[in-house]
């Protein structure tokens, strides 16, 4: 499958969410550097509109669904204490060591705790644990677009830096994000 084929499904999925007011492809795009939040600020500040929520929808994601895309949106819009809302599923056995799925821990009210390319939590027997409910992040965010101006002045935390998730900087910052 090219890139431009899973590009444009990813698209045409997206507009099947009713939480999203503007969609653009083709002469819509907007071409960005760095990371996904210093993406979405920069593509926001080149928007003539202005919007509350910003959603940043990975262009290898061909079979993200709709309900997906808007319950992210819905969790931020929710969450008054949230900057930035993400997507979990559950872990399949066969990605528990695969440092390109990246893993994540929820508290009780459904807040990130913890990402990690490691399989987490790690048990003592280092073992997946098919009893245990490991979560899988999507590769999906929304965030509030107040945050997203502050985001690109943080500096670039340890743990940021250790497992090369940008989402770890947000924590370390006590930002919270909902899942």
């Amino acid at each position: 499958m090219h890139l431009v084929d899973d590009q444009q499904r990813t698209w045409e999925r997206a507009k099947l969410a009713t939480t999203l007011d503007h969609k653009g492809f083709g002469a819509d795009v907007i071409m960005t550097s760095e990371s996904c939040a210093e993406r979405c600020n920069e593509a926001l500040g080149k928007l003539e509109n202005k919007y509350d929520v910003v959603v940043n929808i990975q262009g290898d994601e061909p079979l993200i669904e709709p309900e997906i895309i808007d319950g992210i949106v819905k969790a931020l819009q929710t969450s008054s204490n949230a900057v930035f809302s993400t997507a979990v599923t559950s872990l399949k056995p066969e990605d528990a060591f695969n440092p390109n799925r990246v893993k994540c821990v929820l508290d009780n009210l459904g807040y990130a705790i913890y990402f990690s390319r490691g399989l987490i939590p790690y048990n003592k027997s280092g073992k997946f644990n098919p009893q245990f409910p490991y979560l899988l992040h999507l590769g999906i965010q929304s965030y509030n677009a107040k945050f997203l101006k502050i985001y690109p002045e943080l500096q670039p935390t340890p743990l940021q830096l250790e497992e090369d998730l940008e989402q770890l900087k947000v924590l370390e910052n006590g930002y919270k994000m909902k899942a």
